[in-house]
C-alpha cells in the first residue's frame, strides 16, 4: 500500500480541524450534553469512519479497506472498554458533569499523541525484526486471559505512583476551579482568591490519571492492530477514527456501560484470536535462528484478513447482545 506525502498531509491536516472544531465547542460553552446532542455527534464520527473505509476499498482494494475496518472495530471495542476505566476515574476524584467534557478532550488528545509516538516506534520495529510479533502475539494472549480473570472487578483502576506522589508532595486545592488546573488559596485555606500564593487543583491529578491509563491502554491496543495490518497509515487512521466521538460517547452511554457485563470476554475473544493470528504469522515468516534453523515453518496457515474481521464483529456482537438480554432479564418490571 502506496501512501502518498500528499495523503498523508491531508490527512493529517483534517484531523487537526476536526479536533480543534472540537476543542473550540467544549471550550467556548463547557456543559454536560443532551443524549440527543451526542446520539448526532457519535453518528457522525461513526460515518466519518465508514465513509474513509469505502474511500479506502475503492481506492486501494478490499484487503486494505478490510484491515482498516477490522483494525477500527477492534480500536473501537478496546476504546469502549476505556471508558469503564474513565467513569471509575470521574466518580473517584468527583469531576463535576460540567467539567468532565475538558477531561475527556484532554484525555482523548493525550491518547491520540501517545498513540502515535508508539505506532511509530512499533513500525520500526516491526519492518526491521519479523519475531517482534512472537512477543505482541504472547502479549495479547496473556492480556486475554487477564481480561477473563478479572471479569466483574468494578474497581479497574488503581491509583499509580504519579498519582500517589501527586497527592502527597504537590500543594493541592480541596476543590476544583472550574477547568483550572491551578488556582489561589489564602492563608486560610479557601480557595479563588488572586492574592494568595498559586497551588494546583484536583484538575491535575485528574489529568495525570486519564493521562497514565491511555498510556497502559495504548499499550495494549497498538500490538491488536499491528496483528490485522502493518500498514502504518491504516493503524493510524483506524486509532484516530477511534477516538473520535469517545467524549460524546462516554455521555450517549452512561449507565449503558454497567450493562455491558460481557464486553471484558468479547474483548478477550478478540485479543486472543489476534495473538495467536500473530505467532502463526510470526512463523509463517520466521527468521529466528534457534526456531526451525531459522527457515519459516510452512505449515502455519495464513488467517485472510475477512475471517479476521468475521471473528471480531461476531465476538463483539454475541459479548453485546448477551449482555443487554441479561440486563434485561435482570431489571425488574415495571422499570426501564
Amino acid at each position: 500500500m502506496h501512501v502518498t506525502a500528499l495523503v498523508w498531509a491531508v490527512t493529517l491536516a483534517a484531523i487537526v480541524v476536526i479536533f480543534a472544531v472540537d476543542l473550540l465547542i467544549v471550550g467556548r460553552r463547557p456543559h454536560e450534553p443532551s443524549m440527543r446532542e451526542t446520539a448526532i455527534w457519535v453518528g457522525v464520527y461513526v460515518s466519518l469512519a465508514v465513509i474513509f473505509g469505502a474511500v479506502l476499498l475503492a481506492a486501494y482494494g478490499p484487503r486494505y479497506g478490510g484491515e482498516f475496518f477490522a483494525g477500527w472495530l477492534t480500536e473501537y471495542s478496546l476504546s469502549v472498554d476505556n471508558l469503564f476505566v474513565f467513569v471509575i476515574i470521574m466518580a473517584r476524584f468527583t469531576v463535576p458533569r460540567m467539567l468532565q467534557q475538558k477531561v475527556l478532550l484532554i484525555g482523548v488528545m493525550l491518547a491520540l499523541l501517545m498513540r502515535g509516538v508508539i505506532i511509530a516506534i512499533g513500525a520500526a520495529v516491526v519492518d526491521r525484526f519479523v519475531w517482534v510479533f512472537y512477543l505482541f502475539g504472547a502479549f495479547l494472549i496473556y492480556t486475554a486471559i487477564a481480561l477473563v480473570r478479572q471479569h466483574g472487578d468494578e474497581d479497574d483502576f488503581k491509583e499509580n505512583v504519579l498519582i500517589r506522589w501527586g497527592r502527597r508532595i504537590l500543594p493541592m486545592s480541596a476543590q476544583y476551579d472550574g477547568g483550572r488546573l491551578t488556582t489561589y488559596a489564602e492563608p486560610g485555606g479557601r480557595s479563588g482568591n488572586r492574592s494568595g500564593r498559586r497551588i494546583f487543583t484536583p484538575m491535575l491529578i485528574v489529568m495525570i490519571a486519564i493521562g497514565t491509563t491511555d498510556l497502559i491502554f495504548a499499550l495494549d491496543s497498538i500490538p491488536a492492530i499491528f496483528g490485522l495490518t502493518s500498514q502504518s497509515y491504516l493503524v493510524f487512521t483506524a486509532n484516530v477514527f477511534a477516538l473520535m466521538g469517545l467524549r460524546q460517547l462516554y455521555f450517549l452511554l452512561g449507565g449503558l456501560l454497567d450493562r455491558l457485563v460481557y464486553l471484558s470476554y468479547g474483548l478477550a475473544a478478540v485479543l486472543g484470536f489476534i495473538g495467536v493470528k500473530l505467532v502463526l504469522d510470526a512463523l509463517h515468516g520466521n527468521n529466528v535462528s534457534f526456531l526451525n534453523g531459522g527457515e519459516p515453518f510452512e505449515w502455519a496457515p495464513h488467517i485472510p484478513i475477512w475471517l479476521s474481521l468475521a471473528v471480531i464483529v461476531c465476538a463483539l456482537g454475541v459479548a453485546t447482545i448477551a449482555s443487554l438480554a441479561k440486563a434485561s432479564r435482570d431489571t425488574p418490571a415495571g422499570l426501564p
